[in-house]
């Protein structure tokens, strides 16, 4: 189970980006996604996430200006940011929570995190 992550970039203060995030086969089940970020000298934050509900949540600091949603059938989170400011500037990971085929189990696994940059 693999998760590929793509979409980052730079943006301007104000601008918008969508992060996308793909898993590959061998699902049974996910249990949640979400994506985390982590700036230079800062420890990984949590930005927003979704359950299998569909439930999602955000950071506090993001509400209002991300939205992540999930296509189901192509077992693939993305986020959209809009509003984007430079203290948004981090490597944005995704991760997945699933139960995994065939041998049913639980797994949690971390995509290899893209870079978005907001200049001000």
């Amino acid at each position: 189970v693999q998760l590929q992550a793509s979409g980052g970039g730079l943006a301007q203060a104000g601008g918008s980006l969508r992060l996308s995030c793909a898993l590959s086969e061998g699902i049974f089940r996910i249990n949640s996604m979400g994506w985390y970020r982590q700036a230079p000298g800062k420890p990984r934050e949590v930005v927003a996430t979704i359950t299998a509900d569909d439930t999602t949540n955000y950071a506090d600091s993001v509400k209002g200006r991300f939205t992540i949603s999930r296509d189901n059938a192509k077992n693939t989170i993305y986020l959209q940011m809009i509003s984007l400011k430079p203290e948004d500037t981090a490597v944005y990971y995704c991760h997945a929570d699933v139960i995994r085929t065939p041998d049913m189990t639980r797994y949690i696994t971390w995509g290899q995190g893209t870079l978005v940059t907001v200049s001000s």
